[in-house]
């Protein structure tokens, strides 16, 4: 469903370009949840906006279902590909109400039958009619985060690209927004492309990982390889060893990549 061949993004020009993705490749199947990992500044989200055209100019190909992209999104693809950002608070237009932000999506790509593609979509994240009237400060941060995956899922799309959908939440929260993107997506046969920092929440979604550091990609594991605590490359086990709390010895051995 997605490929992505030798990608490169960079910022800034001659002496103050920064190369934010040195040559990254990784294929996702349809209907797989793929996480890309990594510390902050290691380019994971910077690839997931260069296949939302949020940063259009990037080298290499990006193909979905076996259509190379070009710099400007078509209104086809864009139904076909949504994307749910990491901040519940910043991604909600303070002064629309749920009904007008759900609205909006159906509006912009003519979709008719508008009040009850709201009401379905509400039901789909698990909030109910009385949430619809409501405005983003009126809700709590989860429930936040669910509004803005019935906005994603409202125009029936095959792929969701998830930027960190719940670093912004607390952890009794981030299990309930995990559990409900899991549903969704073996209800729908949704392909998922998730970034995330957190190795538990990678985990717990996707089967395959691939583990970013200073724009490049050094290894791809299985979930599970993961979750055993047993991948081949340094960093990765770095970055293990960092989830499970600070080390000052551990500390010392860490390698710096460049």
């Amino acid at each position: 469903m997605i490929e992505v061949e030798n990608l490169t993004v960079e910022f800034g020009r001659g002496a103050a370009t920064v190369r934010a993705v040195r040559g990254v490749s990784f294929t996702v199947a349809q209907g797989e949840s793929y996480g890309l990992v990594g510390e902050s500044g290691s380019g994971k989200s910077t690839v997931l906006r260069a296949i939302a055209r949020i940063n259009p100019e990037f080298g290499g190909t990006i193909r979905v279902n076996g259509t190379p992209l070009t710099s400007k999104r078509s209104r086809d693809e864009a139904r076909r590909m949504q994307m749910v950002f990491q901040d519940p608070y910043g991604a909600l237009h303070p002064r629309h109400t749920v009904d007008a932000i759900l609205r909006e999506p159906l509006e912009i790509h003519r979709v008719g039958d508008k009040d009850r593609r709201i009401k379905a979509a509400l039901s789909d994240v698990g909030l109910g009619p009385e949430f619809r009237f409501r405005y983003p400060h009126q809700i709590s941060g989860g429930q936040r985060q669910r509004i803005a995956v019935a906005r994603a899922l409202i125009l029936e799309p095959e792929i969701l690209l998830l930027d960190e959908p719940t670093s912004a939440l607390d952890v009794s929260v981030q299990a309930e927004v995990l559990n409900l993107l899991k549903r969704l997506q073996r209800e729908r046969g949704l392909t998922y492309l998730m970034v995330s920092h957190n190795l538990a929440v990678v985990a717990h979604i996707c089967e395959r990982v691939a583990v970013m550091n200073r724009g490049r990609v050094v290894e791809e594991l299985t979930a599970s390889t993961l979750r055993g605590g047993e991948p081949a490359e340094a960093y990765t086990r770095q970055l293990v060893s960092a989830t499970e709390g600070y080390d000052r010895e551990a500390v010392r051995g860490y390698v710096t990549y460049e």
